[in-house]
C-alpha cells in the first residue's frame, strides 16, 4: 500500500489497513510505502512512527489513545477537531474536564492527595506465584487500582482462579492498596513507621472531624498530635504484618467513616 498523503489518514485507519493483511493460515506482510518526493508533516511522521513501534498483540488501544492525542478530542456536537489535548496530554485533559464539570454543577472538588505509606513491609508478588514477568506487572497494576474491600475481594477471587490460593505477601499487598486509597480519601499525605509507632501527616485541607481526632487521642494510650499536624500512634506489641495493617485500618476508621 502506498501512503501518498499520510496527513489525510488517521492513525487508527492506517492500523486497520495493516490489520487486514495476514488473517488466513498463510503468513503475510503489510508494507506502507512513502514516495521519495513526499514531504511529511510532523503529525504524519508521528503516525508512521507509532505504526512501526506498536506491533504487538493488544496494541490497538495504544494506537487509539495516541490517535486521540494527535487529532484532538473533537467537538461533542460536531465534527471539528481541537488540538488542546495534545498540549497537556489525554489524562490531564480528562482530569481538567472533570474538574470543570464539577465546578459548573456547584460540586466540591475532592482533595488531590497522593498518600505515601512507608510501613517497612515486604509488599510484592512472589515469582513462585506468578512466574511470567508481564503477567506479574499487570497484576501489580490491577492491585494498585483497588480502592475498597469489595474490589479487593473481586481481585482476590480472580487471582485465586488464575494462579491458585493467594500467598501471604499478595494478601498484604491487597490490604496495603486498600489502606492507601482510604488514606488518600481522608486527606492523609504520609504514614511513616518509625521505631515503635506510626506518624500520620494530614493534608492542610483534610476534613478530619476534631471530635473524632480527640476520641482517638484519648482512647489510644501514648497517642499525640503535634502542632505540625502529625498524629503519632504507638504500635501494639504484635509485630506481624497482619496485625500492623489491622491496627492502621482501625485507626483510619476511628478518624472517619470509611
Amino acid at each position: 500500500m502506498i501512503i501518498d498523503h499520510a496527513e489525510r489518514h488517521g492513525l487508527s485507519e492506517l492500523y486497520q489497513l495493516r490489520g487486514r493483511v495476514g488473517r488466513s493460515n498463510r503468513r503475510a506482510y503489510a508494507y506502507l510505502l512513502v514516495p521519495v518526493d513526499t514531504e511529511l508533516s510532523e503529525i504524519a511522521r508521528k503516525r508512521l512512527a507509532a505504526l512501526r513501534e506498536f506491533s504487538d498483540l493488544g496494541a490497538g488501544f495504544k494506537i487509539a489513545a495516541l490517535d486521540l492525542e494527535l487529532r484532538g478530542a473533537g467537538n461533542l456536537l460536531g465534527g471539528e477537531q481541537h488540538g488542546h489535548i495534545a498540549a497537556v496530554g489525554f489524562d490531564t485533559y480528562v482530569r481538567l474536564l472533570e474538574e470543570t464539570v464539577r465546578e459548573l454543577k456547584g460540586e466540591e472538588a475532592p482533595l488531590e492527595v497522593h498518600s505515601s505509606l512507608n510501613l517497612g513491609l515486604d509488599i510484592r508478588i512472589p515469582t513462585e506465584y506468578i512466574a511470567d514477568e508481564h503477567q506479574r506487572l499487570r497484576a501489580y497494576k490491577r492491585i494498585a487500582d483497588v480502592k475498597d474491600a469489595a474490589q479487593a475481594e473481586v481481585m482476590r477471587a480472580d487471582l485465586s482462579d488464575r494462579y491458585g490460593p493467594l500467598p501471604a505477601d499478595v494478601e498484604t499487598l491487597l490490604r496495603f492498596s486498600v489502606l492507601k486509597s482510604a488514606a488518600q480519601a481522608i486527606g492523609i499525605e504520609a504514614i511513616d513507621r518509625r521505631g515503635g509507632g506510626l506518624n500520620i501527616k494530614f493534608h492542610p485541607g483534610s476534613k478530619i472531624e476534631p471530635a473524632r481526632l480527640m476520641n482517638l487521642l484519648t482512647s489510644r494510650e501514648g497517642a499525640q498530635f503535634t502542632p505540625a499536624g502529625v498524629l503519632r500512634l504507638p504500635l501494639p506489641q504484635s509485630g506481624d504484618n497482619a496485625g500492623l495493617l489491622e491496627y492502621l485500618d482501625e485507626s483510619l476508621r476511628d478518624l472517619v467513616k470509611i
